[in-house]
């Protein structure tokens, strides 16, 4: 069995959604809490499995704090660590050896992406666009439109009426 169809036995036990573009290429939907899907693509090579799943884009303010917070946690990650594309848009990327990627190490490399893309995402958007999202709750505000899905950052709004 080719590291294609192993990976794609590995999915279909784990009862993950994806998609398989190329024979050795699977883009997998990781379902969230507070980062509803990281799209994670697991691609075989001849020697390792690369894992790249994107992040967000690049932040559009607190730029020194922003990064600070995701180099922060690289140290403590497990598989992944956030990486920037040439136009700063930020993702988790990682490299393990095929001959490492058994049905045990994919869950827990897919769980390692889940958890550090859904458990980082709120603190890093309050971080790199603030601002935005302060716009926003003010016009969804203003329109009676729902602001259920900006609830988590309701802490930004309370912290601009106290000043």
């Amino acid at each position: 069995m080719g590291p294609g169809e192993a990976i794609a036995s590995v999915l279909d036990g784990l009862g993950l959604p994806y998609e398989r573009p190329e024979p050795d290429s699977f883009l997998v939907k990781l379902a969230g809490t507070h980062k509803l899907a990281t799209m994670t693509w697991l691609v075989a090579g001849q020697h390792s499995l690369q894992v790249e799943a994107f992040f967000c884009r690049q932040p559009d303010e607190n730029h020194a704090e922003f990064y600070r917070f995701l180099l922060t946690r690289n140290a403590r990650m497990y598989g992944v660590h956030f990486a920037l594309d040439k136009v700063g848009d930020v993702y988790l990327t990682g490299r393990l050896p095929l001959a490492a990627t058994g049905e045990d190490e994919i869950d827990r490399l897919l769980g390692c992406v889940l958890t550090y893309s859904d458990e980082t995402f709120d603190e890093a958007l309050k971080l790199g666009f603030g601002t935005a999202i302060r716009r926003e709750w003010a016009w969804r505000e203003k329109r009676g439109e729902s602001l259920a899905n900006l609830m988590p950052f309701k802490s930004l709004i309370d912290e601009g009426d106290a000043s």
